[in-house]
């Protein structure tokens, strides 16, 4: 586990919340028809799907990579900014 996913890890103890930058690298091969006639949304659903089954004789895992990196509040776009307040103003009034 790296340092940055302990941190967000840890944090999450803390009922803190924050903006994570989350990169998810997978490798597997598939037994599937055609997937290069899908669009890319239709594409990535199939993958996804796919992979969340798990392993059978039609998907073999070959890699996978996991990075969490803590943001500051300034890196996140405007409209997430929004939402991370409204989450906070949210969870002080509980």
């Amino acid at each position: 586990m790296n340092p940055s996913f302990q941190q967000a890890k840890a944090r999450g103890r803390n009922q803190s919340i924050g903006v994570y930058e989350c990169e998810v690298k997978l490798k597997f091969r598939l037994i599937e028809e055609n997937l290069t006639s899908c669009d890319r949304e239709d594409l990535l659903q199939t993958l996804v799907d796919a992979y969340a089954y798990g392993s059978d004789e039609y998907l073999e895992s070959v890699d996978s990579n996991v990075e969490v990196q803590v943001l500051g509040e300034t890196e996140a776009s405007p409209k997430m900014r929004r939402q991370l307040m409204r989450l906070r103003n949210s969870a002080r009034t509980r």
